[in-house]
């Protein structure tokens, strides 16, 4: 009784000292991604719809995950040159007219160009938004503060696919739709909130910006920053087994149906949501960033690992467990780097690359994982998923040692 009381005093003392922009940025992100429930029903709406071949829709998915890159690469140079409020409207605004047309372009090709535009510009928001969680949060909550963005994303990612699966009974276009309603509503809210709102920079810092810039190396220049984000990549190939060979191991393998699939992966989204601020709150005191790294990047190991000699419902639910801690330690203090690596001037390519580093997992996770999967089965991919995440945990302990 008392470690819960003492679970839920750590719980609330996490939000303390975080800023009103702070609570508006999660709040816009939370909107803005409960409208993300395309994704999820973008191969079901390709192969039963537009009745694609599994090998199609898979290269649309992969062409979704190119032009994340590129949205991280250039978003993250824009926010540099123009700002992360121009750079966050112009995505949320801009997005809204290609969610409109998506549903109009029902051909391979066609398809593949529509939904790399769209994602391309949906990614502009990332880094942009990054740094403007960076500007508006006091130095010492920075970790909490992208905590609470990530955690509002995180349950918008677990409403927006149980508000789809309704849509999509009805029409898959309401998807398409509903997204470009979200997109609108969390930019009017953004542009009503943020335009001229002053954060934590100094004056002196934004008087002299452009002459930082040209002082101040990018990201792409930082040899130590760069093999971190190739290790950062090699763990988010792992962990984004989530969105694709895993809930195909769930159907082939463990046998489950859909609605026994969909609760399991909400799983993921309550443990995020309820434990992500009280436990970063309680590793970032008793923790390094490295040591908070290694034990995230093991964890995500352990829920592949887990799944070898069973798939009963009691161990996929553990390994559900076990890769979302591994979110919780990894994924905000890979952006808390990022910001420590950086200057105010070149934080947009820092935290581009820190997204680039996700979404080049969206096109190798899937391509390489189904791949091995079907020719080589489940417990060898996982097998391969334990030997990576080895790799990046010796790369965390090695390169962050040096950073």
């Amino acid at each position: 009784m008392n470690s819960l009381k003492a679970y839920w005093k750590n719980y609330i003392s996490a939000y303390h000292g975080l800023s009103n922009a702070t609570w508006l940025l999660a709040l816009v992100m939370f909107i803005n991604q409960s409208g993300s429930m395309v994704l999820p029903f973008l191969g079901v709406y390709m192969t039963t719809v537009l009745d694609f071949s599994l090998e199609n829709a898979g290269i649309v998915l992969s062409t979704f995950g190119v032009g994340s890159i590129l949205g991280s690469l250039i978003g993250g140079w824009l926010t540099d040159k123009f700002g992360s409020f121009k750079i966050q409207a112009f995505s949320l605004f801009l997005s809204i007219p290609f969610y409109l047309i998506v549903p109009f372009f029902k051909t391979f090709e066609t398809l593949c160009i529509a939904i790399f535009f769209l994602s391309f510009i949906k990614e502009l928001f990332r880094p942009a938004n990054s740094a403007s969680v960076s500007y508006y949060a006091k130095p010492e909550n920075l970790t909490r503060a992208f905590s609470l963005n990530r955690m509002a994303l995180n349950l918008g990612y677990s409403i927006g696919p149980a508000i789809g699966g309704f849509l999509a009974a009805v029409s898959y276009s309401f998807l398409f739709y509903t997204n470009a309603l979200m997109s609108f509503a969390a930019g009017i809210l953004f542009i009503i909130y943020f335009k001229n709102r002053k954060g934590h920079a100094p004056e002196k810092i934004i008087a002299d910006k452009s002459e930082q810039i040209a002082k101040t190396k990018s990201a792409y220049a930082d040899s130590k920053f760069l093999l971190f984000s190739l290790f950062i990549a090699i763990y988010a190939f792992c962990f984004f087994q989530i969105l694709n060979t895993l809930p195909l191991f769930y159907k082939k393998v463990a046998l489950m149906n859909e609605k026994e699939i969909g609760l399991l992966m909400a799983f993921n989204g309550i443990v995020v949501f309820v434990l992500e601020m009280a436990l970063v709150h309680f590793a970032e005191k008793k923790f390094t960033l490295s040591t908070n790294m290694i034990i995230g990047s093991l964890f995500c190991g352990a829920s592949f690992l887990i799944l070898m000699p069973s798939h009963m419902i009691a161990i996929l639910y553990l390994s559900i467990f076990l890769i979302s801690i591994s979110e919780i330690l990894v994924m905000p203090f890979a952006s808390t780097v990022a910001v420590n690596r950086s200057l105010p001037a070149n934080r947009g390519s820092y935290m581009g690359l820190n997204g680039i580093s996700f979404s080049a997992a969206f096109v190798t996770s899937p391509l390489i994982g189904t791949y091995i999967a079907e020719n080589f089965g489940f417990t060898n991919l996982w097998i391969f998923n334990c030997i990576m995440i080895l790799v990046a945990t010796v790369g965390f302990y090695i390169v962050m040692k040096k950073m």
